[in-house]
């Protein structure tokens, strides 16, 4: 796997460094097992809370219409519009966290890999702060693909 060797590894920490630099509190990078349908998480800022370990089933709702078919990055600004899609929104909330973006990593034509999940306070996630993780992980897609494949 090669989300797990030390250059994917370089790849999601400087991302991390980026993104919390513009205020991310949590940040995730989770790879998708689409022949066993679970994902894995493949780097975390919070070992305790969300371990490098972690895998959960990939679950068909609202949210992978969006994030993962549709291919669109999934924002939520408060607790109630992740707490639908997020069985452990009770551990997000006790960490102060009540805003998410998740941003699928694809090649043009090809399935989604994984995606990067950024968590901030509520309402952290404006039109301004977007565009600017969005620029991030575009000037570093190049990476996150040969990371997650």
């Amino acid at each position: 796997m090669s989300h797990t060797t030390p250059q994917a590894q370089a790849t999601y920490a400087a991302l991390h460094a980026d993104c919390a630099a513009l205020g991310t509190r949590l940040f995730t990078v989770t790879v998708t097992d689409a022949a066993n349908e679970i994902t894995h998480r493949a780097y975390t800022s919070h070992p305790v809370e969300y371990p490098v370990s972690g895998t959960k089933p990939v679950t068909r709702d609202g949210w992978y219409d969006q994030c993962i078919a549709g291919r669109q990055v999934f924002v939520a600004n408060t607790t109630p519009e992740f707490a639908r899609y997020f069985f452990d929104h009770a551990l997000i909330s006790s960490l102060g966290l009540g805003s998410c973006i998740n941003v699928p990593i694809f090649a043009p034509n090809g399935p989604v890999l994984g995606t990067v999940n950024l968590l901030a306070e509520e309402h952290h996630f404006t039109a301004e702060k977007l565009a600017g993780y969005e620029a991030l992980i575009t000037r570093c897609q190049a990476d996150l693909l040969a990371a997650m494949t």
